[in-house]
């Protein structure tokens, strides 16, 4: 059990709990670390109660202190995805380079006329001609990573928002350019690339702020403008846009295509590309776009369109983005199917907008904990105090426990298949 440091955590792990410290009080800190290492170490369900049993405490704590952890506690699920992000940037994307962060909605069925903003969305997972689902719809950002053990790319999903119909919420593309700008502003001075499907382009792109790119799928009937033309000299206002350009299937069939080579899916091929500027007025207003046809398996027309607003962009690093868009979709298969995420049955409005967050936090701690080496990450450079000293760390668990000094941790081993075994320090140790 947890008070009588009976279950052991890596010390990695106990590591990246402490750093999300500052954003909670302190009864609220112990609440959280109880519940994250719950929510990771329960093979069963994952509900409140289930996390609380995963932690060893379901006969230690009321089951009210979990619920009320999430309906009323003291704590923002914005700024709990926010530090989650900067934690998974700060260990696992090299400093100095631009930030790969895709964006894909999910839903997360649910059943009762009163769980809050529960209605009928689009779910692609149904079978049949009837994708539709009832429960409620989450807008996931995730950071792409590349880990020593996968050679392919990952998404860690780090940030999520409610999507609330009947409110500014319903719409998705407003809630994923919020979830940007915020991890744009916490991130100063780093280059932020954003990836989406074609759902995900609309007039919220001209408001993004400076450093962010997006890239997306573009429609077939996407009215594409020329640049506008130089000034005449004459009186008046001049043109912001120019001619209106010909549909895609017009501009294939007479466009000059490249050969390019790219690697996309596991796989290193050459295929044939065009590009070329222009202004997708009605979304990007006056900021130039780059559009990229791809040409697979066509032979006069094109099978792929993108678009994306990065000026003067590298056309395979373009094409090669966009393919590693499917693993957020991977990233979220996980999460339903391996971490529970969406198991917990909270209805009320407090509880179910931040159980989501919660749990994909979770997640993100699992990556960098899984992939950090024998010995602690290293997060001297990842600075974030509290200004207030009452919400610093607790000196015992629970309540009335007395702190004792932590034991030393057990040397690095390895297991029957011959895996290094991470040094354990019991949870206590973290206070």
């Amino acid at each position: 059990m947890l008070p009588d440091a009976v279950l052991p955590v890596p010390a990695s792990l106990m590591t990246l709990l402490a750093v999300f410290s500052p954003l909670f009080t302190a009864p609220s800190f112990r609440t959280f670390t109880a519940l994250a290492c719950g929510f990771l170490a329960q093979s069963g369900k994952r509900t409140v109660c289930g996390m609380l049993t995963g932690a060893a405490l379901s006969r230690l704590w009321p089951h009210d202190r979990a619920h009320y952890f999430f309906s009323r506690a003291r704590w923002n699920p914005d700024d709990l995805g926010l530090c989650a992000a900067k934690l998974v940037i700060a260990l696992l994307v090299p400093d100095r380079e631009p930030v790969e962060v895709l964006i894909d909605d999910t839903l997360f069925r649910r059943r009762g006329k009163r769980v809050w903003a529960a209605s009928w969305f689009h779910d692609g997972s149904v079978a049949g001609p009837a994708k539709t689902g009832y429960g409620n719809n989450w807008v996931v950002l995730a950071v792409r990573v590349r880990l020593p053990m996968i050679s392919r790319p990952v998404a860690v999903p780090v940030m999520a928002k409610l999507a609330i119909k009947g409110t500014m919420s319903a719409s998705r593309l407003w809630l994923a350019r919020r979830m940007v700008t915020r991890l744009a502003a916490g991130l100063p001075g780093r280059d932020v690339h954003v990836t989406a499907d074609s759902a995900y382009a609309g007039q919220e792109l001209k408001h993004l702020p400076d450093g962010v790119t997006w890239t997306t799928r573009l429609r077939s009937n996407a009215a594409l403008y020329d640049l506008p033309p130089e000034r005449t000299g004459k009186r008046g206002r001049p043109r912001a846009r120019g001619d209106r350009l010909p549909s895609l299937a017009k501009i294939a069939p007479t466009a000059a295509f490249s050969q390019v080579t790219v690697t996309r899916y596991g796989k290193t091929e050459t295929i044939a590309v065009h590009a070329f500027t222009c202004l997708w007025y009605c979304v990007t207003g006056a900021k130039t776009v780059t559009v990229v046809l791809i040409r697979d398996k066509s032979e006069t027309g094109y099978d792929l369109a993108l678009v994306t607003t990065q000026q003067r962009p590298g056309i395979a690093a373009v094409i090669e983005r966009y393919a590693a868009r499917w693993a957020i979709e991977v990233a979220i298969e996980d999460a339903k199917q391996l971490f529970g995420t969406g198991q917990a049955r909270n209805r009320t409005a407090r509880a179910v907008e931040r159980t989501i967050p919660f749990m994909l936090a979770c997640q993100a701690i699992a990556v960098p904990s899984s992939a950090a080496s024998s010995s602690p990450p290293d997060l001297s450079h990842f600075a974030l105090t509290s200004p207030n000293p009452k919400k610093s760390m607790p000196s015992g668990w629970p309540g009335k426990t007395p702190k004792t000094s932590p034991p030393k941790p057990r040397k690095s081993s390895t297991d029957a298949e011959g895996y290094k075994i991470d040094s354990v320090l019991p949870i206590g140790a973290l206070w």
